[in-house]
Protein backbone atom coordinates (compact mmCIF):
# COMPACT_ATOMS: atom_id res chain seq x y z
CA UNK A 1 0.00 0.00 0.00
CA UNK A 2 1.09 3.27 -0.58
CA UNK A 3 0.31 6.55 1.54
CA UNK A 4 -0.29 10.03 -0.58
CA UNK A 5 -0.42 13.20 1.97
CA UNK A 6 -2.24 15.70 -0.40
CA UNK A 7 -1.32 19.14 0.83
CA UNK A 8 -3.21 22.36 -0.64
CA UNK A 9 -1.24 25.15 -1.22
CA UNK A 10 -0.80 27.88 1.52
CA UNK A 11 -2.90 31.40 1.23
CA UNK A 12 -1.59 32.97 -1.94
CA UNK A 13 -1.00 36.60 -1.73
CA UNK A 14 -3.16 37.04 -4.82
CA UNK A 15 -6.10 35.13 -6.34
CA UNK A 16 -5.00 32.60 -9.17
CA UNK A 17 -6.33 34.43 -12.92
CA UNK A 18 -6.14 37.82 -10.93
CA UNK A 19 -3.00 40.11 -11.50
CA UNK A 20 -0.98 37.28 -11.24
CA UNK A 21 -1.22 33.91 -13.26
CA UNK A 22 1.31 32.52 -10.43
CA UNK A 23 1.58 34.08 -7.57
CA UNK A 24 3.77 33.19 -4.15
CA UNK A 25 2.71 33.06 -0.72
CA UNK A 26 1.26 35.38 1.84
CA UNK A 27 2.72 35.98 4.84
CA UNK A 28 -0.05 33.84 6.08
CA UNK A 29 0.56 31.17 3.59
CA UNK A 30 3.97 31.12 5.02
CA UNK A 31 2.81 30.37 8.62
CA UNK A 32 0.49 27.40 7.18
CA UNK A 33 3.44 25.95 5.03
CA UNK A 34 5.80 25.52 7.85
CA UNK A 35 2.94 23.97 10.12
CA UNK A 36 2.01 21.90 7.44
CA UNK A 37 5.94 20.77 7.49
CA UNK A 38 5.62 20.27 11.02
CA UNK A 39 2.76 17.87 10.90
CA UNK A 40 3.92 16.06 7.83
CA UNK A 41 6.94 15.00 9.73
CA UNK A 42 4.88 12.64 11.84
CA UNK A 43 4.27 10.58 8.78
CA UNK A 44 7.59 8.80 8.96
CA UNK A 45 10.02 9.47 5.40
CA UNK A 46 8.08 10.86 2.62
CA UNK A 47 8.72 11.56 -0.76
CA UNK A 48 8.36 15.43 -1.74
CA UNK A 49 6.33 16.15 -5.08
CA UNK A 50 5.08 19.17 -5.80
CA UNK A 51 2.73 21.23 -8.48
CA UNK A 52 4.89 23.54 -10.66
CA UNK A 53 2.75 26.67 -9.35
CA UNK A 54 4.56 29.10 -7.26
CA UNK A 55 2.21 28.82 -4.13
CA UNK A 56 2.90 24.77 -4.15
CA UNK A 57 6.78 24.76 -4.69
CA UNK A 58 6.61 27.45 -1.78
CA UNK A 59 4.43 25.30 0.71
CA UNK A 60 6.37 22.59 -0.15
CA UNK A 61 9.58 24.66 0.89
CA UNK A 62 9.77 24.24 4.38
CA UNK A 63 9.13 20.29 4.27
CA UNK A 64 12.02 19.86 2.03
CA UNK A 65 14.04 21.59 4.08
CA UNK A 66 13.09 19.51 6.84
CA UNK A 67 13.45 16.38 5.48
CA UNK A 68 16.32 17.20 3.89
CA UNK A 69 14.70 16.13 -0.16
CA UNK A 70 13.79 17.88 -3.09
CA UNK A 71 10.52 17.86 -4.08
CA UNK A 72 9.81 16.43 -7.72
CA UNK A 73 8.17 18.65 -9.75
CA UNK A 74 4.73 17.04 -11.07
CA UNK A 75 2.56 19.19 -13.81
CA UNK A 76 0.44 15.92 -13.40
CA UNK A 77 -1.04 17.21 -10.18
CA UNK A 78 -0.81 21.34 -11.33
CA UNK A 79 -3.60 23.32 -11.30
CA UNK A 80 -6.88 22.79 -13.56
CA UNK A 81 -6.75 24.88 -16.74
CA UNK A 82 -9.36 27.37 -18.03
CA UNK A 83 -10.08 26.85 -21.67
CA UNK A 84 -8.31 29.83 -24.07
CA UNK A 85 -10.48 32.89 -23.93
CA UNK A 86 -11.63 32.61 -20.52
CA UNK A 87 -11.69 36.26 -19.65
CA UNK A 88 -12.11 35.81 -15.76
CA UNK A 89 -10.71 32.52 -14.14
CA UNK A 90 -12.76 32.58 -10.66
CA UNK A 91 -15.96 33.06 -12.57
CA UNK A 92 -15.08 30.21 -15.00
CA UNK A 93 -14.09 28.16 -11.74
CA UNK A 94 -17.14 28.71 -10.05
CA UNK A 95 -19.11 28.16 -13.00
CA UNK A 96 -17.37 25.00 -13.26
CA UNK A 97 -16.77 23.66 -9.73
CA UNK A 98 -19.21 25.60 -7.23
CA UNK A 99 -17.74 24.98 -3.89
CA UNK A 100 -19.93 27.47 -1.69
CA UNK A 101 -21.87 25.85 0.59
CA UNK A 102 -25.61 25.44 -0.41
CA UNK A 103 -24.84 25.92 -4.04
CA UNK A 104 -25.99 23.01 -7.02
CA UNK A 105 -22.79 20.84 -7.98
CA UNK A 106 -21.90 19.99 -10.91
CA UNK A 107 -21.24 16.51 -12.09
CA UNK A 108 -17.84 15.36 -14.24
CA UNK A 109 -20.67 14.47 -16.92
CA UNK A 110 -21.93 17.88 -17.27
CA UNK A 111 -18.40 19.37 -17.47
CA UNK A 112 -16.15 20.12 -20.82
CA UNK A 113 -14.62 16.67 -22.09
CA UNK A 114 -11.78 18.41 -21.60
CA UNK A 115 -12.21 18.78 -17.74
CA UNK A 116 -12.73 15.01 -17.14
CA UNK A 117 -9.41 14.43 -19.14
CA UNK A 118 -7.58 16.37 -16.99
CA UNK A 119 -9.37 15.07 -13.92
CA UNK A 120 -8.51 11.56 -15.44
CA UNK A 121 -4.81 12.51 -15.62
CA UNK A 122 -4.56 13.81 -11.87
CA UNK A 123 -5.72 10.18 -10.85
CA UNK A 124 -3.18 8.53 -13.08
CA UNK A 125 -0.67 10.86 -11.94
CA UNK A 126 -0.87 9.90 -8.26
CA UNK A 127 -1.26 5.95 -9.28
CA UNK A 128 2.37 5.79 -10.81
CA UNK A 129 3.38 6.65 -7.36
CA UNK A 130 5.28 3.54 -5.50
CA UNK A 131 6.83 5.15 -2.43
CA UNK A 132 4.53 6.76 0.21
CA UNK A 133 4.52 11.26 -0.69
CA UNK A 134 3.55 14.64 0.50
CA UNK A 135 2.13 15.60 -2.84
CA UNK A 136 1.61 19.59 -2.79
CA UNK A 137 -1.16 20.73 -4.87
CA UNK A 138 -4.07 22.54 -5.27
CA UNK A 139 -7.49 22.51 -4.03
CA UNK A 140 -9.76 21.38 -7.50
CA UNK A 141 -7.44 18.76 -8.07
CA UNK A 142 -7.37 17.43 -4.45
CA UNK A 143 -11.35 17.49 -5.67
CA UNK A 144 -10.49 15.33 -8.83
CA UNK A 145 -8.98 13.10 -6.48
CA UNK A 146 -11.41 13.04 -3.40
CA UNK A 147 -14.45 12.32 -5.70
CA UNK A 148 -12.70 9.74 -8.08
CA UNK A 149 -11.71 8.10 -4.87
CA UNK A 150 -14.96 8.54 -3.31
CA UNK A 151 -16.27 6.97 -6.75
CA UNK A 152 -18.39 10.55 -6.68
CA UNK A 153 -19.74 12.17 -9.67
CA UNK A 154 -19.59 15.60 -8.45
CA UNK A 155 -17.03 17.82 -9.46
CA UNK A 156 -16.55 19.31 -5.57
CA UNK A 157 -16.71 16.54 -2.66
CA UNK A 158 -14.72 18.91 -0.21
CA UNK A 159 -13.63 22.08 0.80
CA UNK A 160 -10.00 21.54 1.48
CA UNK A 161 -8.65 24.44 4.01
CA UNK A 162 -5.02 26.19 3.25
CA UNK A 163 -2.24 23.70 3.75
CA UNK A 164 -4.84 20.83 4.79
CA UNK A 165 -3.56 17.24 4.51
CA UNK A 166 -5.83 15.05 2.88
CA UNK A 167 -4.54 11.00 3.35
CA UNK A 168 -5.28 8.77 0.28
CA UNK A 169 -4.24 5.16 -0.09
CA UNK A 170 -3.29 3.10 -3.17
CA UNK A 171 -3.43 -0.75 -2.87
CA UNK A 172 -3.45 -2.95 -5.80
CA UNK A 173 -4.01 0.21 -8.44
CA UNK A 174 -7.28 1.41 -6.48
CA UNK A 175 -7.41 5.32 -4.81
CA UNK A 176 -9.09 5.45 -1.73
CA UNK A 177 -9.90 8.58 0.57
CA UNK A 178 -8.45 7.67 4.12
CA UNK A 179 -9.33 11.25 5.86
CA UNK A 180 -9.93 14.74 4.61
CA UNK A 181 -7.68 17.78 6.01
CA UNK A 182 -9.50 20.47 7.53
CA UNK A 183 -12.09 22.32 5.52
CA UNK A 184 -12.01 26.24 5.17
CA UNK A 185 -13.71 28.16 6.92
CA UNK A 186 -14.89 31.08 4.60
CA UNK A 187 -13.01 32.77 1.93
CA UNK A 188 -12.39 32.33 -1.89
CA UNK A 189 -10.88 29.53 -3.46
CA UNK A 190 -7.13 31.07 -4.81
Amino acid sequence: MTRLFLIRHGEPEAAWGGVSNDPGLSDAGRVQAQAAADALAGFGPLDVVSSPMRRCRETAAPFEVMSGSSARVEPGVSEVVAPAGVGDRRIWLRENFPWDEGAARRKWSDVDPALRAWRDSVVAAVLVLKRDSAIFSHFIAINALASAAMKSHDTIVCVPGYASISEFAVRDGVLSLVRLGDSMVQGEVR
